[in-house]
């Protein structure tokens, strides 16, 4: 939440006004309004996985409530490829106005319907491929090939009355990729030339130095961990990506074992990938869960979620015993991704309750079976120097990764003062290749929790946590309406507590004099009365016990 909010002066026409709406400061929930002349573009609508802090949150979406007062306003939504982080939020943005238009390639927008059907939304959609020209409105957007773990990955031109902005999306500049699909740099070189007044690029690798490694490199050690392996293997991964089930798929194949997928999410992208052609599947080798028991252990590879620690995907189901695979002596787990930053705890948690099972747990630490999708810092500074941008502001990372791209940018010869470091919420004014802060929204989290959206708040999150953390009580008291004496209690009830309920017994009298005291000072306010008690239980309760439960007294009147 930003320190200091500033409303943003009126726009002025002609002026193009840019919004990081989500992924400044965090790995995930990547968003950005761009608007001009009273129409408003937008690229990508991701969500964020929630944190051990945050229990029983399934999502966390960009905080778009400034927008419902302008959905007729939006002319698009330009998807750059179907990562979650991108694409996971697109049905919420629907259900506000199901008709925005969703720009995307191929394989991102046949991922984001698929995600769409279950909420039985039937998009307006526009497919677009590299070196594709498209009006949307007073925006025209040319769209231009990059590398990612991802087929069909787009980086958007988009170009207005106001300057040309560049928003690589997630790339990286792999010169061998697996689908033969580079970076197009030649195309950065040409709109370099023809001048990028704004380069909001990729910062989550920018404090990773010189280059991601090559993604080819994978596939000979899956090779050799599934070839050494004597009983089953199960590998993890993100469940969009087909570059590393197709690594996994050819490895099994060549290994002689059958390939089942797990995890609903899994089964969904991979046969949309292999329809489509992006994922090309060894005649053969997949075989279905429910057949897979029947193969022998020797030569079978499971491919499954849960490679960053969620406690419902399969993997840490199988560690906590909770799946119907039972992990057990010589069998080889391989997490082939990288941790998002907040999820470590929960991998580690995972990596120790599969060891503790018997089995080999292969992961980026210990054998080189994950490479990054990100653009390193020697690939940046290649952008920097290609493209020679006007203004830079950088996206997609933590502040750490944010100033480490910003330092980038400088180091090339762009100004400090044309290198911006913001915040989800900030709102920056461009025209004429000159670009200011105008204001700053107040965004914050969404959450979805089951079929809820946007209803829980921190404050429910911190209830949340109190009851996790330091347990509950409750105190249940029937009291004279006329007098105000305690007719019967106080009863209390604990759970979470280590001792038993006779603990409170010392409190009860406590409890009885405090409500006595209130009658013969002529309260007799329900909720007055249960603030007594909360006040009288919670300072025994931490004096004595040293703990702060969640307290829930409760007066009723007779």
């Amino acid at each position: 939440m930003p320190d200091v909010i500033i409303e943003p002066s009126p726009l002025d026409a002609g002026t193009l006004r840019i919004i990081p709406i989500g992924g400044l400061g965090e790995v995930g929930r990547n968003m950005t309004s761009y608007e001009i002349d009273g129409k408003i573009l937008i690229v990508d609508c991701g969500v964020l996985f929630p944190e051990e802090h945050q229990p029983g949150v399934d999502l966390i979406l960009p905080d778009f409530g400034f927008l419902r007062e302008r959905l007729d306003d939006i002319v698009g939504v330009v998807l750059t490829h179907g990562h979650e982080d991108h694409i996971g939020g697109v049905p919420y943005l629907l259900r506000l106005r199901a008709d925005i238009p969703l720009i995307g390639s191929q394989l991102t927008l046949a991922l984001v319907e698929a995600k769409l059907k279950e909420h039985r939304i039937k998009p307006y959609s526009l497919t677009v491929r590299e070196g594709q020209d498209e009006q949307i409105g007073p925006f025209d957007l040319e769209f231009i090939a990059v590398n990612h773990s991802i087929p069909d990955a787009l980086a958007v031109a988009i170009k207005t009355n106001a300057g040309t902005v560049l928003a690589t999306g997630d790339f990286k500049m792999d010169q061998l990729p697996l689908d033969g699909r580079l970076t197009d740099l030649r195309e950065f070189a040409r709109l370099g030339e023809e001048g990028v007044d704004v380069f909001m690029v990729d910062s989550t690798n920018a404090d990773v130095p010189g280059f991601t490694p090559l993604e080819r490199a994978i596939g000979p050690v899956l090779d050799e961990v599934i070839a050494r392996a004597p009983r089953r293997v199960i590998v993890a991964s993100f469940s969009s990506h087909v570059h590393r089930v197709q690594q996994v798929l050819d490895a099994a194949h060549q290994n002689g074992r059958r390939v089942a997928l797990l995890g609903r999410s899994m089964v969904r992208n991979m046969t949309i990938a292999a329809e489509l052609g992006y994922l090309k599947v060894p005649e053969g080798v997949l075989v279905d869960y429910k057949k897979a028991g029947d193969i022998p252990d020797d030569k079978i590879v499971y491919m499954s979620t849960g490679s960053q620690g969620e406690p419902m995907a399969v993997l840490s189901r199988m560690a906590n015993r909770d799946h119907q695979i039972e992990i057990g002596e010589g069998d080889t787990v391989i997490l082939a991704s990288s941790l998002i930053p907040g999820n470590e705890n929960a991998v580690y948690r995972v990596i120790d309750g599969l060891t503790k099972l018997g089995a080999n747990v292969v992961h980026k630490g210990n054998a080189k079976v994950h490479v990054s999708g990100h653009a390193a810092a020697g690939e940046l500074l290649y952008c920097y120097n290609i493209l020679k941008p006007r203004n830079v502001l950088p996206i997609h990372g933590e502040y750490r990764h944010l100033f480490a791209n910003a330092k980038l940018a400088q180091d090339t010869g762009i100004p400090e003062e044309r290198t911006f470091i913001g915040e989800n919420g900030t709102v920056y004014d461009l025209l004429d290749g000159d670009m200011r802060v105008s204001g700053q929204l107040d965004l914050g989290f969404v959450y979805v929790d089951g079929s809820t959206v946007g209803e829980i708040t921190d404050a429910d999150l911190k209830d949340r946590r109190i009851l996790g953390e330091e347990g509950f009580i409750s105190v249940i008291v029937v009291v004279d309406a006329t007098t105000g004496r305690i007719i019967v209690g106080p009863e209390i009830h604990a759970r979470g507590f280590a001792e038993d309920d006779s603990v409170f017994e010392d409190v009860k009298p406590k409890i009885s004099n405090a409500l006595l005291e209130a009658a013969q000072n002529g309260i007799r306010d329900p909720h007055a009365l249960q603030q007594i008690v909360r006040r009288t239980v919670g300072t025994w309760v931490n004096r004595r016990l040293r703990r702060r439960p969640m307290l829930v007294p409760l007066v009723i009147e007779a």
